[in-house]
């Protein structure tokens, strides 16, 4: 599985209804297993981002699917990266030539 780091902002919406955070956050756990994917860890934070989310995916489609569809119902927005583990950007070094 690969992994990703997404960096989350809430919408005014989804400030609007900040109580419910942590419900969403079960309904994006469940979403995400739905599609084989897994959230490892999530991280409330302060700043310029309001969510941290880590995550197992099997590719970068079911990713972006996963971020489309949690974007669509109106309560974040984010901004998502490929993470490599040190194993996977110690076979990318070993590319170079």
């Amino acid at each position: 599985m690969a992994m990703y780091v997404s960096l989350i902002q809430f919408t005014d919406q989804g400030i609007r209804n900040i109580k419910k955070t942590i419900k969403r956050s079960d309904a994006a756990m469940a979403e995400a297993e739905k599609m084989g994917m897994k959230i490892v860890e999530e991280f409330w934070t302060m700043g310029t981002y309001d969510v941290v989310v880590v995550f197992d995916a099997p590719n970068d489609e079911t990713m972006s699917a996963f971020v489309l569809k949690i974007g669509s119902l109106g309560n974040v927005k984010s901004h998502t990266m490929r993470a490599f583990r040190r194993e996977e950007m110690a076979a990318v070094l070993a590319k170079i030539k």
